[in-house]
């Protein structure tokens, strides 16, 4: 079968982040920086994917420089003279091979637990103590604990202009401590932080308006959020698009330029009585370009482990047809992918030149190994 892949192959440009065409390349944690610095074969993992020809690198969470933002061994950091270092020789790889790259800014908040790296007697930080509904873990965040957080993501934000990322992307999904901020089964607080949507906004709406002053009006910043949490698949932070316009446009007036909406399956309609997915309200209720994920070019359920079909080249082309009409009709603007590249960096390459059977399908067997 050979498909019309214009709409994957458009060029795209948003202030400072100018990109050959709509593929990005989603976030993974991959666990392969000892000391929390990025060595050479980060940067050279992240050039074959560029050299595979997607447009943009979204790099996995990597930590801004609070106590508490890492929850996970050989996480890379994004502080610190040799971490910064390493990061500079990712962007010189990703640009040499005419990708853009933008790092996201991470905090893990309550999933952190006490004797994870780098300082092992460092608790959770988060907005009331909890992991989730009912589940203590670590502190609650003083005012000056959020501060603290808020001036990291932005001197992060600096730092990555500096080094020339082509912007940056905030890690407010998952979960995590943004996200975290926003769920009432993670915030109780009965301060401005907590309560009402519009308090569970402010910590986010601080980030980003730091991040804003520390770079300026042209510097891209990217958001990511999701509704399902890693703590709870089935978690809503808008069960309407009502609700969802709520919470989305006080983020567009704080200096949102593109939204990236986290779905485990980007074909999954949101809402009831529409097909569009989460990036497809976002983009319709804000007007701000969105960037769309879920198992795109999966032959593996993202759950179960199970395969979908015994043919892997007819799982990829059929998954691929649904993404083409939709970006055809201008439902989200960039689509990113993650496993699929992860398994095969020539992943776009492949499907560019109608190799379909060539391409590798992801195993989660063969994750440790992957480079």
């Amino acid at each position: 079968m050979t498909l019309d892949l214009g709409p994957l192959f458009r060029p795209f440009e948003c202030k400072s982040l100018r990109l050959r065409n709509r593929v990005a390349m989603a976030p993974m944690t991959r666990r392969f920086s000892p000391g929390n610095v990025p060595g050479p074969e980060v940067a050279a993992y992240y050039r074959r994917r560029a050299e595979g020809g997607v447009g943009l690198i979204i790099t996995e969470g990597t930590t801004v420089n609070h106590p508490a933002a890492n929850g996970y061994p050989n996480v890379p950091a994004f502080h610190g003279e040799e971490a910064l270092a390493g990061w500079r020789r990712v962007v010189e790889e990703v640009h040499a091979a005419g990708a853009a790259i933008i790092p996201q800014l991470w905090h893990v908040g309550a999933v952190r637990r006490e004797g994870t790296e780098p300082d092992p007697s460092v608790p959770g930080y988060s907005p009331s103590g909890l992991y989730k509904p009912g589940r203590p873990n670590g502190r609650a965040m003083t005012r000056q604990d959020i501060q603290d957080v808020v001036q990291a993501f932005a001197q992060a934000a600096a730092d990555a202009k500096a080094l020339g990322f082509d912007g940056v992307e905030l890690h407010g999904a998952h979960g995590y401590l943004i996200d975290q901020f926003f769920w009432e089964g993670t915030n109780v607080r009965d301060d401005e932080y907590g309560g009402s949507l519009e308090n569970r906004l402010r910590f986010a709406i601080e980030i980003i308006e730091a991040v804003r002053d520390a770079t300026g009006q042209d510097f891209a910043i990217v958001f990511r959020y999701s509704q399902w949490k890693q703590q709870d698949y089935e978690a809503k932070l808008a069960w309407t698009p009502q609700e969802l316009e709520r919470f989305l446009l006080p983020l567009v007036r704080a200096g949102v330029d593109i939204f990236h909406a986290s779905t485990r399956r980007f074909w999954v309609p949101e809402f009831p009585g529409s097909e569009l997915n989460l990036a497809g309200w976002t983009r319709k209720i804000t007007g701000l370009p969105t960037i769309s994920v879920g198992s795109v070019g999966l032959t593996e359920d993202f759950i179960t482990g199970t395969f979908a079909a015994p043919d892997d080249a007819v799982v990829q082309q059929a998954g691929i047809d649904d993404l083409l009409e939709r970006m055809a009709r201008d439902e989200f603007d960039l689509i990113a992918v993650g496993r699929a590249l992860l398994q095969d960096p020539q992943w776009l390459a492949k499907l560019r030149d109608n190799r379909v059977d060539e391409i590798r399908p992801f195993s989660k067997a063969s994750l440790a190994v992957l480079t």
